[in-house]
């Protein structure tokens, strides 16, 4: 009885899923389980109408259903408005003979699918995980659009953060980093209420049929066009999302056409006032808040939402920090670190937010400044602190006016910015 079960079901994913026809434009018809409340029910009857997607013989679409690897490709080949410059055939042996045979092979022509992820089979019947459907759609971008392909560069650096929780927690693979990156940054797929993305998660029909109807606009955009994409871009490029998420500008240093960028002094370590410790600046990410739930980007909501323990004030931004202190003694407390540098966006304040720990960020903690035992002679600490840059044009940045300035051994190096 199991098997006959086991066929049944396989025969109606057929249904769902058969070689395109070329019925594209045709009406959509009305399934008995996509009622008009259903939150997907205009990309489903869109994705079905161009014949992207069919229902089965049932009279159901099944929204709830998993889509497996064979399916998603299938899907991709279908809304692709690229040709590819050759087919590719027979890339999987396990493949042959079956009904996403051709369109998965076209998939790999596309640029979507890699070969060389499958060296053991494609495996058509396995379940599509979201990290897997990442890297599909980042890379029939940047198959087809350079710039999309120089994204996927900018964001596979050192500096790069990706705004979901797996990335402080674990649960995302490093390699994935770039495809998750240019996918958020777009929208195409977006992260859970919680802050995780769910890498090792599957997707629904239903869902599928919203990321189709995203995708067909997305590729026939331009990468630069999306402020959370250019962001995570400057992030990776530079440790900072400044001048993506602000006005603001990098002028040149005096007499020469030398940027004083951020990344010049970022992962450069330099010395405490009073011989306090070792300071290493690692990212200044700008949060574009107006309250504590209008929030502008997705970098502002790993760190603030209804729970932050700061005010949002209109005339400022709120910037966030992240830095490693090596104290030389046990004379260093939060209060003498707010005075360790002499500039107020690298002698920061604690703050505290439900997404801290949903995100898995280390902060600078928000107790008793004098005692509260957070650095100890010797001993390394990572965390984020809380500044903030005044939105008004010609307005204080830091303590330094129009500059940002890091003490070190050489004395201070600093990076002036201006509207």
């Amino acid at each position: 009885m199991k098997k006959v079960t086991q066929l049944l079901l396989s025969g109606a994913l057929v249904l769902g899923m058969l070689p395109f026809s070329g019925s594209a434009n045709a009406a959509a018809p009305s399934f008995k389980d996509v009622p008009a409340s259903h939150w997907a029910k205009a990309s489903i009857d869109a994705a079905v109408s161009k014949g992207y997607f069919k229902g089965y013989s049932d009279g159901t679409f099944k929204p709830g259903a998993t889509v497996t690897r064979a399916e998603f490709a299938a899907l991709l080949s279908r809304v692709s408005k690229v040709t590819p410059e050759t087919e590719q055939v027979n890339v999987f042996r396990d493949l042959t003979g079956h009904w996403s045979e051709g369109e998965v092979n076209r998939a790999v022509s596309l640029g979507f699918v890699k070969a060389s992820d499958y060296p053991y089979g494609f495996k058509p019947s396995t379940a599509l995980t979201r990290e897997e459907m990442a890297k599909w759609l980042s890379s029939g971008l940047a198959a087809q659009n350079e710039d999309f392909k120089q994204a996927l560069k900018d964001t596979d650096t050192e500096n790069t953060l990706v705004p979901v929780a797996e990335f402080y927690k674990g649960g995302l693979k490093k390699a994935a980093y770039p495809y998750v990156s240019v996918v958020l940054g777009t929208g195409l797929m977006a992260g859970y209420p919680d802050g995780t993305f769910g890498p090792g998660k599957t997707t629904t029909r239903a869902e599928a049929a919203v990321i189709l109807s995203r995708y067909q606009q997305v590729q026939e955009s331009k990468a630069d066009s999306y402020r959370d994409l250019n962001e995570m871009r400057e992030v990776g490029l530079t440790g900072t999302n400044l001048t993506s998420a602000t006005p603001y500008v990098y002028s040149k240093t005096y007499g020469t056409d030398v940027l004083n960028t951020f990344d010049k002094i970022i992962n450069k370590p330099f010395s405490l006032r009073n011989n306090l410790g070792t300071m290493t600046i690692h990212r200044m990410i700008v949060a574009d808040a107006h309250t504590k739930t209008e929030i502008k980007n997705l970098y502002g909501k790993m760190f603030i939402d209804k729970a932050y323990s700061s005010s949002v004030r209109e005339d400022y931004y709120d910037v966030f920090v992240e830095a490693t202190v090596t104290p030389n003694g046990n004379n260093l407390n939060s209060l003498a670190f707010l005075n360790a540098t002499g500039n107020g966006l690298t002698s920061g304040y604690s703050f505290t937010s439900g997404t801290v720990e949903s995100y898995g960020i280390s902060n600078l903690p928000r107790v008793e400044y004098v005692k509260d035992g957070f650095f100890k002679k010797g001993v390394t600490k990572r965390f984020w602190m809380l500044a903030r840059l005044n939105r008004a044009p010609g307005g204080p940045i830091g303590s330094d006016g129009g500059y940002i300035k890091v003490g070190n051994d050489m004395g201070s190096f600093g990076f002036p910015v201006v509207y």
